[in-house]
């Protein structure tokens, strides 16, 4: 690794240590109950804030996002953690606190050294999705309010749930490094929160009610923890050990040949995210290893810091804390929202199943808590039934309070829910309100195909289940019952792609998105009940010689085994095996690709400030077209057309530009020209190697005739229309 990158991971840490320290008062105090109060949550509370504020004030129009700001906005947050650490310093015992909180932070700063040197062994931001992320954060970083401009299709707002890109360019800001280096260095950061999250949420899980106090016991449920939910792929990689089956069929592993002397058998690692026919089933390391920086991802810090924060409520059991904390459910269910709009309403149902086992348990007399009965006639208690409503109807008024900001600008792109597998006589009614019922839309699951991606969860799962019938059956702690409630909310989340789905753009496809973004967030919580669930099951069913206990965890030993080997075949294949590295700079491709594109990029970074429309050739999704757009955040007239397409909900907004940019570059007539150029406020024109290749009629003339040539470098030109204030 260089000193240059190694002082920009440093200085990007930097950031995060500070805005982490500054609201560890506040988080110590949320997380009272936690032995390391919080510690890891503390950065993610700080983002958080900082950047909700920074986008008020800028929907607003109060404050411009400039970098001034943002460091005052940094100090005026602080003052409110001052006066909480003043108060609290006592009941914070900072010399007991200091060696767990030591630990996780050299844990957070191992994981992102780790993923940073990984990333810059093929930091390219070029290629899937990295055009429309990277387009969204420069897009952001150049407004001086909000919401910030769809540079894809001037003069829009984006569409789009980007309240993490806006993260991502608050900490570009505030860390003063480039975004061509943040981009890497952010996907690198998300990744040493996922384990250091799952670390903390498993060390409380397991600190207060299974070893009680044994450090070492509860430092390796943590780090186990981690390394599933950061590291660990599903059973899928069980195929390195057998001849390959084509890409778009396969078939139970039994039925292939079994071949582990040809390991790893040209293992193509991405089949373990599309196994399934027509959906996707991704889950964080395979994020990591294609490095697109999409909402799914983005929000997985702040998914994080609501399960713990509900955990924390758990461990309580005391429904008054209950009471001051709504507005922080709510907020940061409308964080995630705005991040990954599936993650709000997922997470909205953990936190209503949570605060109604709370209120539940605050109602029942202590002595017969363990009572079924009494359970039951709690539950049909009306003033059990009013408050826990409540509690949930307040949590549903933040949110929306907290989401009108970005909601009204947003219109959402889903155009109903659909049911699988519809009787004829639906398909003839078509649609009932939201519900869709379409003909050919029958997709279902095999069992063995589930198997392959959730067996080994739910071998620890059904494990678990047994434990707890044969050694505690009704004398349930608070750590098992929310484990428990992470596995039925994550069974529900892999069923229900089995029952409907979210109607969007995508044909074949249409199931697709609705089992992707669910099940990913199955795979997170199950993780973190895994790692639970091994160091639960280790203490009790210890391995001996001779009894079942040995091929139990002979046989989970395996499943650890096969989920460990995933990134060895993602990492090498997508990262070239390691052999070259290259530095955290996800723009050097362009140098190669298109050199002097590359050079003019430079120049428009450097020279060009605010947002003028600028003419670049359109072209499809996933493509090298937009390349200036995206590379910039300057909005040009149309980029990648299929996603504006999904973004805008109909074919029919995006479609006539295509044409028009054509003719902006192709048409002889100068008439035609302006009324083009002054429909969409066009002040600089860019003709490069894609434009000359893309329009063949190319006429630059009428351009020299409409403004003036103001960078050149050898086929790349750019013209400039109208006046602007050039640095």
């Amino acid at each position: 690794m260089n000193l240059s990158d190694i002082i920009s991971i440093l200085q990007w840490w930097t950031v995060f240590l500070i805005i982490g320290l500054i609201f560890f008062p506040l988080t110590a105090k949320i997380f009272s109950n936690f032995v390391d109060r919080g510690y890891i949550f503390s950065k993610i509370i700080s983002i958080a804030a900082i950047s909700y504020l920074v986008f008020i004030l800028g929907i607003l129009k109060i404050v411009p996002f400039h970098t001034i700001y943002l460091f005052i906005i940094v100090g005026l947050l602080t003052i409110p953690n001052i006066f909480i650490l003043k108060k609290n310093y006592s009941k914070l015992n900072l010399k007991s606190l200091l060696p767990i909180l030591i630990i996780e932070e050299i844990i957070f700063l191992s994981v992102l050294f780790f993923w940073s040197f990984i990333h810059a062994h093929s930091p390219d931001i070029h290629g899937l999705e990295k055009y429309m992320d990277y387009g969204f954060i420069n897009s952001i970083l150049r407004a001086e309010y909000f919401p910030p401009l769809d540079m894809w299709l001037t003069p829009l707002h984006i569409n789009y749930y980007y309240f993490g890109h806006l993260v991502t360019a608050v900490l570009t800001k505030l860390s003063g490094i480039p975004s061509f280096i943040t981009f890497n260095l952010m996907l690198s950061t998300i990744s040493a929160f996922i384990f250091t999250a799952s670390f903390s949420i498993t060390i409380n899980l397991i600190q207060k009610f299974i070893v009680n106090g044994s450090g070492f016991k509860v430092i390796f449920a943590g780090l186990l923890s981690g390394f599933l939910i950061t590291f660990a792929g599903n059973l899928h990689a069980i195929y390195t050990f057998f001849k390959p089956y084509v890409n778009e069929n396969p078939v139970p592993f039994l039925q292939l040949l079994f071949s582990p002397t040809t390991f790893p058998n040209n293992y193509w690692y991405p089949n373990a995210t599309r196994f399934i026919h027509n959906t996707i089933h991704e889950f964080p390391i395979y994020s990591s290893v294609v490095s697109d920086l999409h909402g799914h991802f983005l929000d997985v810090p702040f998914v994080m810091l609501t399960i713990a924060l509900l955990l924390s409520f758990l461990l309580n059991l005391k429904i008054e804390n209950l009471k001051f904390k709504i507005p922080l459910i709510s907020f940061l269910l409308a964080v995630m929202y705005m991040t990954n709009v599936w993650d709000g309403i997922i997470y909205f149902l953990l936190a209503a199943i949570v605060i109604s086992y709370i209120r539940l348990r605050s109602a029942i007399n202590p002595e017969h808590q363990q009572s079924i009965k009494h359970y039951v006639s709690s539950i049909k208690k009306k003033s059990y039934l009013i408050l826990t409503t409540l509690y949930l109807i307040l949590i549903c008024v933040g949110f929306f309070l907290f989401s009108l900001p970005f909601n009204l600008f947003f219109k959402p792109f889903a155009s109903g829910i659909g049911l699988l597998c519809s009787p004829d006589f639906l398909i003839k009614i078509g649609q009932i309100g939201p519900l869709i019922f379409e003909a050919d839309h029958c997709q279902r699951s095999p069992f063995w195909q589930l198997l392959i991606l959730y067996g080994f969860f739910y071998f620890w799962t059904i494990s678990f289940l047994i434990f707890l019938f044969l050694k505690l059956k009704s004398k349930l702690n608070p750590a098992d019952i929310f484990v428990l409630i992470l596995i039925a909310l994550s069974t529900l989340l892999i069923i229900i792609p089995e029952l409907v789905y979210i109607k969007d753009i995508y044909p074949a496809h249409y199931r697709a998105n609705t089992m992707f973004k669910l099940v990913y967030q199955a795979f997170i919580m199950l993780s973190i009940s895994s790692g639970y669930i091994i160091v639960r099951l280790f203490l009790s069913w210890k391995l001996k010689v001779g009894s079942w206990k040995l091929a139990y965890w002979v046989i989970g030993s395996i499943g650890l085994l096969v989920v460990f080997i995933y990134p060895y075949f993602a990492i090498n294949s997508y990262f070239g095996n390691l052999k070259t590295y290259h530095g955290l700079d996800g723009t050097k491709y362009l140098k190669n690709l298109y050199p002097t594109d590359y050079e003019a990029i430079l120049w428009i970074n450097k020279n060009i400030k605010g947002q003028p429309v600028i003419l670049e050739a359109q072209g499809d999704s996933y493509t090298d077209y937009a390349r200036v757009s995206s590379n910039t955040g300057l909005p040009t007239v149309l980029g990648w057309t299929v996603h504006e397409w999904l973004w805008r909900g109909t074919y029919d907004i995006p479609s006539p530009r295509i044409a028009e940019v054509q003719t902006l570059y192709e048409t002889e007539s100068i008439e035609d020209t302006k009324k083009l150029i002054d429909k969409y406020k066009i002040e600089l024109v860019f003709v490069g190697n894609l434009e000359r290749e893309k329009y063949p009629k190319l006429n630059e003339q009428k351009f020299r005739t409409l403004g003036k040539i103001i960078y050149e470098n050898g086929n790349t030109m750019i013209y400039e229309l109208r006046s602007l204030n050039i640095r």
